[in-house]
């Protein structure tokens, strides 16, 4: 097993925990960190995906991918945070509402 199969590997487990933590969840804060551990394993696909060949250099365009999406994801990963401030401020709670609010 080669170390680019097994980043990969990793990559793709940690996609799908954040999945599952997305769906199971219905905190606010906890979707925003699922989402932010999704972003983790796509981030390390890309680069396990960079080093096609053994002992030669990597593919440059994933790693300037991963950098690009990284500031995008704490960019985003701020305004979430702020939008869910602004729920906690209006509704009481941190949570979607399960039925709308009247």
């Amino acid at each position: 097993m080669s170390p680019a199969f097994l980043y990969a590997l990793v990559g793709v487990g940690l996609f799908t925990l954040g999945l599952y933590a997305l769906i199971v969840h219905a905190h606010l804060l906890r979707k925003i960190l699922a989402i932010n551990v999704m972003a983790s394993g796509v981030f390390l696909v890309l680069v396990a995906l960079a080093a096609r060949t053994q002992g030669a250099a990597p593919d440059p365009v994933p790693h300037a991918m991963v950098i690009t999406g990284i500031v995008v994801a704490v960019s985003a990963t701020a305004l979430a945070l702020a939008l869910m401030l602004r729920v906690r401020a209006e509704t009481g709670r941190a949570e979607l509402a399960e039925e709308p609010l009247e």
